[in-house]
């Protein structure tokens, strides 16, 4: 399988895409500076519903969906640019659940009353989704689904345990992998439904991420839907949910990178200032040498997001190979630069009243989501050996 071309991927952002990134830059400088988020995390929602609407207002939600459903018609750079910017915030609204993920099986699944009904409501910053794909035996295999979804009917009966259920919390809505037909492990027979969050027999439990965003562990008992709530055709699910993952692996990859440009300002601005023994700590070869390659680490990440980025239209082993490269890659050079951020910060770094603890958790927690480094350089390694 021939390797990309990186010199034919176009790295720089057009004249909207920029002003999409300024305008953004300048609402989070404005109402999402460090201690107000602090404030965000700490309220009994976790996040803020006025932010979210003024991310409605500014056009922001409906960013990537196309136009005839309220959206701006912008597509995996727009979500780039804006991941990148909430990555340098460490915005806990949710975005990724709602905007990338569900968002995504509504415009690739092929439901289009779901879609007409579900879009504008995302776009208009009136409900908030999530994805229940991960269960407790699945580790990261999407095909593992034990979830079942047996027929009743004109319609469906789901039963079964989902875990770590991102924005499950805030959800309105969920979508949910199960199983209608073949074994356990197989992508065959895999469907994805939508579910309202108050259904009757949906039980959940709530908690705080050690990054301050929320998710929850959720128990379908008999839960009935009716064969409509269904995205795609039935038993092809698993095709749909792949697409989707990767697009927001390729989404926390341009998180991270704005978290890792954070981390950097803040590391050499403290090296600058900071005097020991009569010097700043900058003065010393081996502090120059580590802030040199963190830098480097964030330029490697940038053009690994941007390649992530540019797959949208690839073919799926294609895509899924890239997209491994660019998460194991990013997931070494964000914890390089994580941990010597905290470790030339010394003892302040690990204070939670500062922010660059925080950055450090995020990038953790990103590091480990839809698969961590170890398992990405399996699949590229295993991608890439036809």
């Amino acid at each position: 399988m021939a390797e990309p071309d990186l010199q034919s991927i176009e790295f720089r952002l057009t004249e909207q895409q920029a002003m999409l990134q300024d305008m953004l830059s300048r609402f989070l400088e404005n109402e999402y500076a460090f201690q107000a988020r602090q404030g965000v995390v700490a309220s009994q929602a976790g996040w803020s519903r006025r932010h979210w609407r003024q991310l409605a207002d500014l056009g922001l939600l409906g960013a990537t969906f196309p136009e005839d459903q309220g959206g701006l018609g912008g597509g995996a750079l727009e979500t780039l640019v804006i991941m990148e910017q909430f990555g340098r915030r460490i915005v806990v609204e949710p975005y990724l659940s709602t905007v990338v993920m569900a968002g995504g099986l509504l415009r690739h699944g092929g439901a289009r009353a779901l879609a007409d009904e579900h879009i504008p409501a995302i776009v208009a910053g009136e409900r908030t989704y999530a994805f229940a794909f991960a269960e407790p035996q699945s580790r990261y295999d999407l095909a593992d689904v034990a979830t079942t979804a047996a027929r009743r009917g004109d319609g469906y009966v789901l039963s079964g345990k989902k875990i770590a259920v991102l924005g499950g919390p805030a959800a309105d809505g969920l979508f949910v992998t199960a199983r209608t037909g073949g074994g356990q492990k197989e992508r065959a027979g895999i469907s994805v439904f939508y579910v309202p969050r108050d259904a009757a027999g949906v039980l959940g439990l709530d908690y705080k991420t050690i990054d301050g965003q929320r998710a929850s562990e959720l128990i379908f008992e008999g839960v009935e839907v009716p064969a409509q709530a269904v995205l795609g055709e039935p038993d092809e699910g698993y095709v749909l949910a792949d697409r989707v993952i990767d697009e927001a692996t390729a989404a926390v990859c341009a998180e991270a990178v704005g978290a890792m440009d954070v981390l950097l300002e803040a590391t050499l601005e403290w090296c600058r200032t900071r005097i020991t023994f009569g010097e700043p700590l900058a003065s010393r070869q081996v502090v120059q040498h580590r802030l040199v390659e963190m830098k480097v680490g964030c330029e490697q990440a940038r053009a690994m997001a941007y390649l992530a980025a540019s797959l949208e239209n690839d073919a799926p082993r294609e895509r899924n190979r890239l997209i491994s490269a660019a998460k194991a890659s990013i997931g070494k050079d964000s914890r390089y630069v994580g941990q010597n951020a905290l470790q030339l910060h010394g003892a302040l770094g690990f204070t939670d009243e500062f922010h660059v603890g925080h950055y450090f958790r995020r990038l953790t927690a990103i590091e480990l989501l839809f698969g961590d480094a170890e398992f990405h350089t399996r699949r590229f390694a295993e991608l890439s050996a036809d």
